[in-house]
């Protein structure tokens, strides 16, 4: 799944982030809104991870 459709379709994906990354509010994710740097920031902020890990843990999941 490209990140354009996630974009596109993101009321719909909120719910599948959410079940991958419970930690994360309903507030977090209206604020990233689609917006995958933004997303990529409240996993770092919620899990205390880095930004290298957010991101290889997205993309294990999503591609």
């Amino acid at each position: 799944m490209n990140w354009d459709q996630v974009a596109g379709n993101w009321k719909q994906f909120k719910g599948t982030v959410r079940e991958k990354w419970g930690k994360l509010t309903d507030d977090d994710l209206d604020v990233v809104a689609g917006k995958r740097d933004q997303l990529l920031g409240k996993i770092q902020e919620r899990y205390g991870i880095t930004k290298e890990a957010a991101e290889k843990e997205f993309k294990q999941h999503w591609q």
